[in-house]
């Protein structure tokens, strides 16, 4: 698919001109809207505070109660890697606070389905529960709080979903999204609003005196941002400042070694080192492997493999999600082939609907989501994949582009077609639904209309934004270590790219189907790679030159650092 590239615009700030940050730093920061190096300041210190939480007072005093009198504490997860993170951070600091009777439970996708559900509800009843907590879930959960209500069990619900036009009538609920809520970021992950109320509760058990007089070395919360960090990142959900620094400091527990050893055994089967990790290794590396366990089997394995504290326990599970991953791979390859088959007969890119909905009887539902994703990719459009589900019922898994929130587009389908859609839940970029299986097709005109009142042409056509070219000199290996400490790049932050044109020096194929160049500007040469290219157009020895977006990466080579440009796009020069 054929991309525009389009240069990000931002005036420069006095502030950001008078600092001492490189040239195109200041360029990157006001492309982003900084304006003033405070902004991207990574301190604890300048974490948003927790008391601008709506109900974390009234969550911290249930739990100190159940903490006090040694009450039973189920958490109830999720089934992605926010929902895993989430439990693994609560059920690991509310041990260390001193609970003593705690237990996790997540749903299986397939038997309870999403989050806190009357289904999960009975099978928490065999826990024999004293106290319920939610976490990356819960504000959904109407009816199997009621029905823990009748049992007399409160219910603690964290979560940083959208609420539906009824709340659940929880003992607590800690949202940042919940009606009336004042705190400034509502982009935290499940995981981050765990932290935060976990940051409360030591608040509370520290001027309660609890750890000086039960004899416990007080926690430090900071040694946990891995699991945040980890959430924050898979979940994709914005980095603004906030996020930033919770992600920059679980990283460095990563990069150090002092991460969870799930975490490290999971880059180790991956043939990745913790040491050399980046931010996006969280999404691309770690990620997949744990979401592996919920979309085939049991989420269960990759909460198991983030609280253990044996290393070899931790080699076993990391296999075996390595091992689920690889099958999910297989699946995940057999389905996209198919989903392609399927577009392509619309037509021509051109035929293809706006907003596009994709429904196969034999589709894996736990895999439905990556595909989605890879469409979305290849086609600049939102799209939906549907497969099968129980009593005639099918469910879907959306993504979207940046110029759609897809939640709001659901709610906006809901709201005109009252009962189409049964249930619909997710975030600007990613969503699930579920709906009859009859109503597809009405719902799949309605879908597509309702993209087209939110887009035009230009919003799906592959934009692709840059930050504009760089000078010869700026090919360094120094630059390339700024931009990356400069982060954490992800959602809402993006990862700075450049775009130029380049003379072809030397081009050949590596691997299976990767394109590795040299380049030259001004006569200064520089290496280059482009994974997974066409074969059947590239290598091009007609091609002289060529225009390219681009990442700077630095590449170690038996011990010799060389700058090296990660090509996310090419196209020859024509004329």
């Amino acid at each position: 698919m054929k991309k525009i590239i389009v240069r990000r615009d931002g005036e420069i700030s006095s502030r950001l001109r008078n600092s001492n940050l490189h040239p195109v730093l200041q360029r990157i920061y006001a492309h982003r809207n900084i304006d003033d190096v405070t902004q991207v300041e990574k301190e604890l210190s300048t974490l948003l505070p927790y008391r601008d939480l709506l109900g974390i007072d009234l969550a911290v005093d249930y739990l100190f109660r159940a903490l006090y009198e040694q009450k039973h504490i189920l958490i109830v997860g999720d089934y992605d890697v926010d929902g895993a993170s989430s439990t693994a951070l609560m059920v690991r600091v509310l041990r260390a606070f001193g609970v003593e009777q705690i237990d996790f439970l997540v749903p299986n996708r397939f038997k309870q389905g999403y989050g806190f559900s009357p289904a999960l509800f009975e099978l928490a009843l065999q826990y024999k529960p004293d106290l319920i907590v939610t976490v990356d879930n819960g504000i959904s959960s109407v009816q199997a709080i009621a029905l823990a209500n009748e049992h007399h069990i409160p219910v603690i619900v964290t979560d940083h979903h959208l609420s539906g036009e009824i709340l659940p009538q929880a003992a607590a609920i800690v949202n940042p999204n919940q009606p009336n809520d004042k705190f400034c970021s509502k982009n935290l992950a499940g995981v981050g609003v765990a932290f935060y109320v976990l940051v409360a509760l030591r608040a509370k058990l520290r001027e309660q005196h609890w750890f000086a007089e039960k004899n416990i070395p007080e926690p430090n919360l900071a040694h946990y941002l891995d699991l945040v960090a980890l959430g924050t990142v898979a979940d994709i959900v914005k980095l603004d400042q906030n996020n930033r620094i919770l992600v920059d400091r679980g990283m460095q527990l990563i990069k150090a070694g002092k991460g969870a050893l799930g975490i490290n055994a999971l880059f180790t089967v991956a043939g990745r080192s913790p040491f050399k990790a980046k931010v996006k290794d969280l999404g691309f590396v770690i990620g997949p492997r744990l979401n592996a366990a919920g979309r085939l089997e049991d989420m269960s394995l990759g909460v198991r493999c983030l609280l253990t504290d044996d290393f070899s326990e931790a080699q076993v599970m990391a296999e075996q999600l390595e091992s689920l991953n690889q099958e999910r791979r297989s699946i995940e390859n057999s389905m996209q082939k198919e989903a392609f088959g399927l577009l392509n007969k619309y037509g021509d890119e051109a035929s293809w609907p706006m907003g596009i909905c994709l429904l196969h009887r034999d589709w894996h539902e736990g895999v439905i989501g990556i595909v989605a994703s890879r469409l979305t990719d290849r086609a600049g459009r939102p799209v939906i994949i549907f497969a099968e589900a129980e009593n005639g019922m099918i469910k879907g898994s959306a993504r979207s582009i940046p110029a759609v929130h897809i939640c709001e587009v659901l709610m906006s389908i809901h709201e005109r077609n009252p009962g189409l859609i049964a249930r619909f839940g997710g975030h600007a970029m990613a969503a699930g639904l579920s709906l009859k299986a009859e109503n597809y097709q009405k719902f799949s005109e309605a879908f597509d209309q309702e993209i087209r009142n939110h887009l035009n042409n230009e919003d799906f056509c592959g934009k692709l934004m840059t930050d504009g070219e760089l000078a010869k000199d700026d090919f360094s290996v120094e630059l390339a270590k700024l931009i990356e400490r400069a982060g954490p790049w992800g959602e809402g932050f993006r990862e700075p790219l450049f775009d130029g044109k380049f003379k072809i020096v030397n081009q050949y194929i590596v691997g299976k189907n990767h394109l590795k160049l040299t380049l030259s500007m001004e006569s200064k040469l520089v290496d280059a790679i482009a994974f997974n290219i066409n074969p059947n157009e590239w290598p091009n020895d007609r091609c002289e030159e060529m225009n390219i977006v681009y990442r700077l990466d630095v590449n170690n080579y038996k011990g010799k650092e060389n700058i090296q440009l990660m090509v996310e796009y090419l196209e020859p020069v024509v004329g």
